[in-house]
C-alpha cells in the first residue's frame, strides 16, 4: 500500500503523525502555561521521530529496547488548557527533612481519629487481666454458649459483691479468650447486657438481672482465679463452666456458728478499741450475738433489708440503754459503736465510689442510693431506741467525746488485728487471706496514729490511712490471686466514725438545744465515710503503676501451672 501500512497490523493511516497537525496554532486559554514551558513542550514534539509501522505501539523502531528496571516513566504532557499545578519532582535541595516532616505531622494530626472506636480489649489495661490470650480461630463452640457462660460469671460476681469495673473486665477477658471479638458490655446497678454482633451475622443480645446478694468473698476470690486462668488461655469453655458451677455450689469456708461468734468478738474488740472497759466489751459481745440471731430470723422471713437493719440498730441501742439504766458502769455510746459498725454498708460504699470514679455513673448511683438507705435505716433505728428509752424513763446519757482507747498502742494494734480477722470470717473470706488482711489493717492503724499525733485533722487522718490500706490491698491481692476489694473492705472498717454517728443522732433526737450540732456532726460523719471510701479507691489507683510487673509475674506463674 502507498501509505506504508501492512494488511495485518491493525493500524489505519490516520495514526501516523501529520505535519499539518503539528503546524496548527495553539489555542490561547485564560490560564495558559508560561512561554518557557510552551517552548519545551514544542521542542519535545519536534524531536520525536515518526513511528515505524513495524515497531510496537508506544516505541519507535530506532529506539533500542532497554530493560524494564532502567526505564523511567516520562510525565504525560499536560493539556494546554489545564490549570497550573505544582511540579511532581522537587529538587533535592528543597526537600524537607524527614524528622521535620514527622514533627509537623504530629503537631497537625491527632493521635487517633476522634471517631475511631477503642478496641474493647484495651479496656483491660491496668487490670489483672491485661494482655489476655485471644483465640484467633474463632470461638470453640457456639457464640451463644460463650455468652451464657459470661452472664453466669457476671451474675455470680455481682452476688458476691464485686464492683462494676471488675465485672466488666472479667467479661471482656473471658469473651476475648473464647474468640468473641465484636462484643459490647453494658452494666447497670443489678443487670448485665451483652451484645454480640459478628460481621455478616445476626446480632445476639442477652440480659441477666441479679436479684440476690450474699457474703462470699472466698467465692469471689475463686472466680478471680478462674478468670485469670481463662485469660491465660489454658481453660476451655466446657471446663470453665464446670469450675464455675463448682464455685457456686461449694460450701462457704466458715460455718454459721463461727460467723455468729465472729460478730460478737468483733464488737468486743471495737468497744475496747474506741475506749470501752472490759465489761463494756462483754456487753457488746452478747448484744451483737443477739443482733445476728435476730437478723438471721428476719432474713428467713424475707423482711426487707431496710427494716432488718433498723431493727438491729434499735436492738443494740436498747440493750446498751438498759444496762445504763441498771447503773452498770459502762459507756452506752461505746457499746453501741461496736454493734453499728457491722451494720454500716462498707462494701457498697467502696464499690459505689469505685464505680463512680471508673465511669459507671448508673451503677454508682444505684449503689449510693442503696448505701444511703441502709445508713438511714441505721440512724432511724438509733433514733427509735433513744425515743423508746426516754419513754421508759431512762436517764439522759453522757454523750461525750471519746479520748481513745485506754490501752497502749501495741495492745490497740492487736485489737485491730483481731477485729479485722473477725470481719474476714463474717464476710466469708478465703482462709489464707485472713492474716494478710489483718496485717494490712494494722499498717493502716499505725499510719492513723502517726497522722493524728502529727496534728492532722479527724477528716484527713482516716483518709490517709485508707489510701495506704487501698495500696497495700492491691499488692496483697495480686500476690494471693484475689481482687483488691476482698482485702480492702474488711481492712478499712475500723476507720468508720461509729461514735460520731451515735452522738449526732442523740443530739438530733433528744436534745433540742443542740439540734444544729447534731446535724453538723451527722454531716461530718458522712463526709468521713465518703473520704475513707475514696481513699481506698485512690490507693488502688496509686499502686497500679508499681504492680504491673507483679501482675505479669503472677500471670506467668499461672501459665506454668
Amino acid at each position: 500500500m502507498k501509505d506504508g501500512s501492512t494488511p495485518g497490523d491493525g493500524r489505519s493511516p490516520s495514526t501516523n503523525p501529520s505535519p499539518v497537525a503539528e503546524a496548527l496554532p495553539l489555542i490561547q486559554r485564560p490560564f495558559d502555561p508560561p512561554e518557557d514551558q510552551k517552548k519545551k513542550l514544542g521542542s519535545s514534539r519536534k524531536r520525536r521521530p515518526p513511528a515505524s509501522p513495524d515497531a510496537p505501539s508506544g516505541r519507535s523502531a530506532a529506539e533500542p529496547k532497554t530493560p524494564r528496571q532502567s526505564r523511567q516513566r516520562q510525565p504525560a504532557p499536560r493539556p494546554t488548557d489545564a490549570l497550573p499545578t505544582t511540579p511532581q519532582k522537587v529538587p533535592a535541595s528543597s526537600r524537607p527533612n524527614a524528622a521535620a516532616r514527622s514533627m509537623l505531622r504530629r503537631l497537625v494530626q491527632g493521635e487517633a481519629p476522634p471517631t475511631q472506636a477503642m478496641s474493647i480489649v484495651e479496656r483491660l489495661a491496668g487490670s489483672p487481666y491485661a494482655n489476655p490470650t485471644i483465640q484467633a480461630g474463632g470461638p470453640d463452640a457456639s457464640a451463644r454458649k460463650a455468652l451464657d457462660f459470661a452472664l453466669n460469671l457476671a451474675e455470680t460476681m455481682f452476688r458476691y459483691g464485686a464492683g462494676a469495673l471488675e465485672v466488666e473486665t472479667s467479661i471482656i477477658a473471658v469473651t476475648a479468650a473464647f474468640g468473641l471479638e465484636n462484643i459490647e458490655v453494658d452494666i447497670t446497678n443489678q443487670s448485665v447486657v451483652l451484645n454480640y454482633s459478628a460481621k455478616d451475622q445476626t446480632p445476639t443480645t442477652v440480659l441477666r438481672v441479679v436479684r440476690s446478694w450474699t457474703n462470699n468473698y472466698a467465692g469471689l476470690t475463686a472466680i478471680h482465679r478462674l478468670v485469670s486462668d481463662i485469660a491465660d488461655g489454658g481453660v476451655s469453655r466446657t471446663e470453665a463452666a464446670q469450675r464455675l458451677d463448682e464455685i457456686t455450689h461449694r460450701p462457704k469456708p466458715f460455718p454459721r456458728w463461727m460467723v455468729t461468734a465472729a460478730f460478737g468478738i468483733f464488737s468486743a474488740a471495737i468497744v475496747a478499741f474506741v475506749g470501752g472497759t472490759p465489761l463494756g466489751s462483754l456487753i457488746g459481745f452478747v448484744s451483737c450475738i443477739l443482733v445476728d440471731l435476730v437478723s438471721r430470723k428476719l432474713g428467713e422471713w424475707r423482711v426487707p433489708e431496710f427494716f432488718s437493719v433498723a431493727t438491729s440498730s434499735a436492738l443494740v441501742t436498747l440493750i446498751a440503754l438498759l444496762f445504763w439504766w441498771l447503773e452498770v458502769p459502762i459507756s452506752p455510746a461505746l457499746v453501741v459503736v461496736g454493734g453499728i459498725l457491722l451494720l454500716l454498708p462498707t462494701g457498697r460504699l467502696v464499690s459505689a465510689t469505685q464505680d463512680a470514679i471508673n465511669g459507671f455513673p448508673v451503677t454508682a448511683a444505684g449503689r449510693f442510693l442503696s448505701a444511703v438507705l441502709i445508713f438511714a435505716a441505721l440512724v432511724a433505728g438509733i433514733a427509735v431506741a433513744l425515743v423508746a428509752g426516754a419513754a421508759l424513763g431512762i436517764p439522759p446519757l453522757e454523750v461525750i467525746e471519746s479520748s481513745g482507747s485506754q490501752y497502749p498502742w501495741p495492745a490497740v494494734a492487736v485489737l485491730t488485728f483481731v477485729a479485722v480477722a473477725m470481719i474476714c470470717i463474717a464476710e466469708q473470706t478465703d482462709v489464707k487471706l485472713v492474716i494478710p488482711t489483718s496485717l494490712v489493717a494494722v499498717a493502716g492503724y499505725l499510719l492513723l496514729v502517726s497522722a493524728t499525733a502529727a496534728g492532722v485533722g479527724y477528716r484527713l487522718a482516716p483518709a490517709l490511712a485508707a489510701i495506704l490500706i487501698g495500696a497495700l490491698s492491691r499488692v496483697v491481692a495480686l500476690r494471693l490471686g484475689a481482687p483488691q476489694l476482698v482485702v480492702a473492705v474488711p481492712a478499712v472498717l475500723f476507720l468508720y466514725p461509729g461514735l460520731t454517728i451515735f452522738r449526732s443522732m442523740y443530739m438530733l433526737t433528744l436534745d433540742a438545744e443542740v439540734v444544729n450540732d447534731g446535724a453538723l456532726g451527722l454531716f461530718n460523719a458522712l463526709t468521713v465515710v465518703l473520704a475513707i471510701a475514696a481513699g481506698v479507691v485512690l490507693g488502688d489507683n496509686v499502686a497500679r503503676p508499681f504492680t504491673r510487673k507483679l501482675s505479669s509475674n503472677e500471670r506467668q506463674r499461672n501459665r506454668r501451672r
